[in-house]
């Protein structure tokens, strides 16, 4: 297997199109056309990491984390970041992130922590904005059927749990083909009216030059017109966080204890106490402060999450309790199911886990 027949399976499992905007996913590090030796999952590929590729023979390390986050102007080895970069170039090691791409996937990192919390009937916190598109076209009445079988198998009409959805409306069209036109219906230098069906689609925008190939590669007509919109439609499907309920409610305190333990945190930091059950509960895995409104606007009794500053504590407001567990303690299973995950698909491959500690946190 070479590095780029991995790739789509990382993929499936964490689309870079899912990513946020500010992020850096994908292969960050090394040749695409490599082949692969072994496969080393981790947290963060950080240079004793990239070593323990190099003892265990693998070159290719996926990290959950991207060691090249911002841009970088020069490589010297003066920080830890260029470092790792350093030492997996030299020894031929592809460095491959998936971050937000993952943190987004409805099975993604924040199902992982809530099946880790016991937390069931999970939806999507914050739904992804600005990701949903829509196609306008104008199909003659007999290509209809074609043109719409072909729009859906590019992945457009995928609305939820629904797919092949579609609006439709009829009318007719009218044109003239000039002198170096070949009109599929009518003649040159003629006013032609035909009866159309104006075509209505929904698609998310990744998708848009697969939907525009299967659109012009099935419309009969020379020249095809169409529009395409962005919708204010949130996805609710990908995005970040996640909300759900635990199966019995229990108190703030042995709620805690239980989070703490189960995601082997040194110390959790905390709002004050409501004195009342948890139930409904909303996580964010790492940085989550954000996060807050959205789980108070939905009426979650608890928001688990990370990074949370002085300032944050205060917009609990009576209204949530709001929980620090620690930014690598809320992603930690994260890596389990990287390595899971591929060893299902590729199961007769080397593909190792990590055993390089890579939180940069310590408790007393």
């Amino acid at each position: 297997m070479k590095v780029h027949q991995l790739i789509p399976i990382l993929e499936e499992m964490a689309p870079t199109a899912f990513a946020e905007d500010f992020d850096n996913v994908g292969l960050l590090v090394g040749d695409k056309n490599s082949e692969i030796t072994g496969i080393l999952i981790c947290h963060d590929a950080l240079e004793t990491v990239v070593n323990e590729a190099v003892e265990k023979n693998c070159n290719v390390i996926v990290c959950f984390h991207p060691i090249l986050f911002s841009g970088i102007k020069k490589i010297t080895g003066k920080n830890y970041v260029e470092r790792a970069v350093i030492k997996a170039i030299k020894n031929d090691i592809a460095i491959y992130a998936v971050h937000t791409g993952l943190d987004n996937h409805k099975l993604g990192v924040n199902k992982i922590l809530c099946n880790a919390l016991g937390v069931t009937n999970t939806k999507i916190l914050i739904p992804k904005q600005h990701f949903i598109y829509k196609l306008t076209t104008f199909v003659p009445k007999n290509n209809l059927t074609n043109v719409q079988k072909a729009l859906f198998n590019a992945g457009a009409g995928a609305i939820g749990n629904y797919f092949d959805c579609s609006f439709t409306s009829a009318g007719v069209g009218s044109f003239t083909g000039n002198q170096d036109s070949n009109p599929v219906i009518g003649n040159k230098n003629v006013f032609t009216e035909v009866e159309e069906t104006k075509l209505e689609v929904t698609f998310e925008k990744h998708l848009q030059n697969n939907i525009l190939k299967a659109l012009f590669e099935s419309h009969p007509y020379e020249e095809v017109a169409y529009e395409i919109t962005k919708l204010e439609n949130n996805h609710q499907n990908i995005g970040l966080g996640m909300i759900g309920d635990l199966d019995t409610e229990t108190n703030e305190k042995d709620f805690l204890i239980f989070a703490k333990n189960k995601l082997q945190t040194g110390g959790i930091r905390h709002s004050n106490f409501l004195n009342k059950k948890i139930k409904k509960v909303a996580v964010l895995g790492g940085s989550g402060s954000f996060a807050i409104s959205a789980a108070k606007a939905q009426q979650a009794d608890v928001l688990i999450t990370a990074d949370l500053k002085y300032h944050d504590f205060f917009q609990a407001e009576n209204q949530i309790l709001l929980v620090d567990v620690g930014h690598f303690e809320s992603e930690m299973y994260v890596k389990n199911y990287i390595f899971d995950y591929l060893l299902k698909k590729i199961p007769n491959f080397a593909i190792i886990l990590s055993s390089i500690k890579t939180n940069p946190v310590n408790y007393l």
